[in-house]
């Protein structure tokens, strides 16, 4: 019953939210980087935000600090997303944010190196989920996958998090994804979704890198991964500047020079991540050995679908 109140509550803000966004003139309009045609709403996957919210104020104040870093983000997030916002603010904004977190997760009573290293992947993975919402669905399908694998390894493998917080999240994504996995989406997440899902999977993945101390874990997100570190790789032997928007990705090729429809492509990286996950929690006992080998396999398919099809692009 408790989980039906929350859904109710999340699509209720989430067509509250569309009703400002309206009013308020907070629209995506098509560009070079954009794998859409019409003017959308922005800024939908706030709701991600709401569904955090929700757990931590029905649940005993639970995980303040994390709360408290996911706030500023989102707040940054959703500037951002109205109007651009300067990269030194921005910076400031997630590295105190991210250190936040790190005093939730009992991070700096490592050594400082270990705060260095978490810091550049906590900073590459809010990245890369940042580039990858371009088409209809991703974002909050490929979240789906990985909150729903986290659901089962905190109830069937170990418990590294209280479970109604990735429930509630998970709740939030349903809402999401109601609104936006579709043809004509409602909405898009803007830079205030991808940045705060990726915010609070970090935060759940990094709970139980943390509590198992296996950092293969990471394969949860390896699909995402492959996709961006390849295409970075890609763009600087292309000469170009990474920080501009571009279509590049390969699934922005498959939607937009192959005409993949946005929820088939969807479909493809949610399915791809599920079997990696799969493979990894079916076949236990070497996963190092399995997290090296899949990062391998995607990124020969990633070579070979990007010299069989990047040519479509070059000819645009």
């Amino acid at each position: 019953m408790y989980y039906i109140i929350i859904l109710v509550l999340l699509f209720v803000a989430e067509l509250f939210y569309f009703r400002v966004a309206d009013k308020c003139n907070i629209i995506d309009k098509p560009n070079e980087r954009s794998s859409h045609s019409r003017i959308t709403l922005r800024g939908g996957g706030i709701i991600f935000y709401f569904g955090a919210l929700a757990y931590f104020l029905s649940n005993h104040w639970e995980y303040p600090w994390f709360m408290l870093a996911l706030t500023l983000i989102t707040f940054i997030s959703f500037v951002d997303d109205i109007r651009s916002t300067s990269q030194g603010l921005r910076l400031v904004f997630h590295f105190t944010a991210m250190a936040l977190m790190f005093y939730q997760w009992g991070l700096f009573s490592l050594s400082w190196w270990w705060i260095i290293i978490a810091l550049i992947i906590c900073t590459g993975i809010i990245n890369a989920y940042n580039f990858m919402d371009g088409i209809n669905g991703i974002t909050g399908g490929y979240s789906l996958v990985i909150l729903g694998a986290l659901a089962y390894i905190n109830s069937e493998i170990t418990t590294f998090v209280e479970p109604a917080l990735i429930n509630t999240v998970l709740c939030s994504v349903l809402v999401f994804c109601f609104f936006n996995f579709r043809k004509k989406a409602k909405c898009f997440a803007g830079d205030v979704g991808s940045v705060s899902i990726a915010f609070i999977l970090l935060f759940l993945i990094g709970k139980l890198i943390i509590k198992t101390e296996d950092f293969s874990w990471i394969i949860l997100l390896s699909v995402y991964g492959v996709d961006s570190v390849l295409t970075i790789i890609h763009r600087l032997m292309l000469h170009e500047n990474i920080g501009l928007p571009h279509r590049k990705h390969l699934y922005q090729i498959m939607a937009n020079e192959l005409k993949i429809p946005h929820m088939v492509v969807s479909l493809v990286y949610m399915l791809v991540q599920a079997v990696v996950i799969a493979g990894y929690l079916l076949f236990p006992g070497n996963e190092y050995g399995y997290l090296s080998g899949t990062i391998i396999a995607l990124s020969l398919v990633y070579i070979l679908f990007m010299k069989r099809f990047f040519c479509l692009h070059q000819a645009k």
